[in-house]
């Protein structure tokens, strides 16, 4: 069934009619002309309700016919057609709320502007705007500020490198900051620009701690140990301040004294080295000569304590056997003081060249061993002097002899003594 509205509009639309859209030139337009010209605008609303009053208000009323009864169908067919609008916009409305999180991303939604809760990642649903809105932060990217140059470290920013040290110094520090987030809330709606304030926090982290520290720990052992004061001091100045910030990781990018001052600083620095290396060869050569003397000393003490163990254990041998003999000689004086006499007697031969002989008294002649006499005195003087070829020398044997009364009557004499 073709509905007259539609019908009528046909003709209506076409562009290529040449008439379309004007009117007569008095003013009136007639059956045909009103069929070839477009239509009034309240006609055709007039139309279009009568058309839905046909298809859908068959039954509103009792004959079916009649002006009254043909306006309170157009009413109801436009009250529908409004629903059908309403319902189709409000359908559209709602599948508008929902959104789509990735994963390592938050959803925030918030209701009239107040936050309301988080969704993780996946297909979600919120109400449409303008009741609620949502907004995607990335919770798993690693954020970076810079502090004291931008991009590039060559590109220093003085106001936020020079800083000063405990001992007055100044030095010029350029550092990294890495850091999550852990609260996409408290990352969107605690701080304003986060950014900018997590910049802020940085450098007057790094402030505090370089103004406790001295410039020769600043710059050369305590870099790492900077590092990590200025991470723990970050981390509590962001917590205090509900920012949702996790700081991973602090880099020191360099640090350096200021330009103007590098040439002499660099000369202190490598008088500095000189000190060290010339502390370091003294020790070197201490460490090579006194160990050396400690052990020289050690030996001459050990020496000593060798000679007096030696001279004292002798002394103690001479004294016991001086009590020996002084308990033998108290048994037998006479014996004994033959004894000792002979004992020194040779002692006294074994290590002298001269002979004593008593002559006079002598009866018998005693034979002398005078060429071993002679060839100990020749070795010695070939030890002493250069070798000279010389001619064996024959030494004639002397006999001696002594008599049993000689002998007797010198130990007589030996004992009245």
């Amino acid at each position: 069934m073709q509905i007259p509205f539609f019908k009528k509009m046909k003709p209506h639309l076409s562009l290529n009619d040449p008439e379309w859209g004007r009117g007569s030139k008095d003013g009136k337009r007639d059956d045909k002309k009103q069929e070839d010209g477009p239509p009034d605008l309240d006609q055709l609303w007039r139309d279009f309700n009568q058309s839905l009053a046909r298809m859908f208000g068959k039954n509103g009323n009792g004959n079916g016919g009649g002006q009254s009864g043909g306006d309170g169908a157009g009413t109801d067919a436009a009250k529908l057609g409004i629903v059908v609008i309403l319902a189709v916009a409000a359908f559209f409305w709602m599948i508008s709320g929902f959104f789509i999180v990735q994963e390592g991303q938050t959803g925030v939604v918030t209701t009239f502007g107040k936050y309301s809760y988080q969704t993780g990642s996946g297909f979600n649903w919120r109400w449409p705007s303008p009741i609620q809105n949502h907004e995607i932060v990335n919770v798993q990217q690693v954020r970076t500020v810079e502090v004291g140059y931008r991009n590039n470290p060559k590109n220093k920013l003085a106001k936020e490198s020079l800083m000063l040290t405990d001992d007055e110094n100044i030095i010029d520090i350029q550092f990294a900051v890495q850091y999550k987030l852990n609260d996409a809330a408290k990352w969107l709606y605690n701080n304003a620009n986060t950014e900018e304030m997590v910049l802020q926090v940085a450098e007057t982290s790094i402030r505090e701690v370089v103004g406790k520290s001295k410039m020769d720990f600043v710059l050369y052992q305590g870099r790492e140990e900077v590092a990590r004061d200025v991470n723990t001091l970050m981390q509590q100045v962001l917590d205090r301040y509900n920012s949702g910030v996790h700081v991973t990781n602090v880099t020191m990018q360099a640090v350096q004294p200021p330009e103007q001052v590098q040439e002499a600083f660099d000369d202190a620095m490598k008088a500095g080295q000189d000190k060290e290396r010339q502390k370091n060869e003294g020790q070197a050569y201490a460490n090579d000569v006194i160990p050396k003397a400690r052990g020289e000393a050690s030996r001459m003490l050990q020496d000593a304590e060798g000679y007096r163990s030696k001279v004292v254990a002798t002394a103690e041998g001479n004294a016991a056997r001086f009590k020996q003999v002084l308990t033998e000689y108290q048994k037998a004086p006479a014996v004994t003081r033959d004894r000792m006499y002979l004992e020194t007697m040779q002692q006294i031969f074994t290590s002298t060249t001269k002979l004593m002989i008593d002559a006079k008294n002598a009866g018998n002649m005693m034979y002398l061993p005078l060429d071993k006499i002679v060839g100990n005195e020749a070795n010695s003087t070939r030890a002493s002097a250069p070798v000279v070829n010389a001619a064996p020398i024959e030494v004639p044997t002397v006999e001696v002899r002594a008599s049993k009364d000689s002998r007797a009557r010198d130990s007589r004499e030996r004992e009245g003594r």
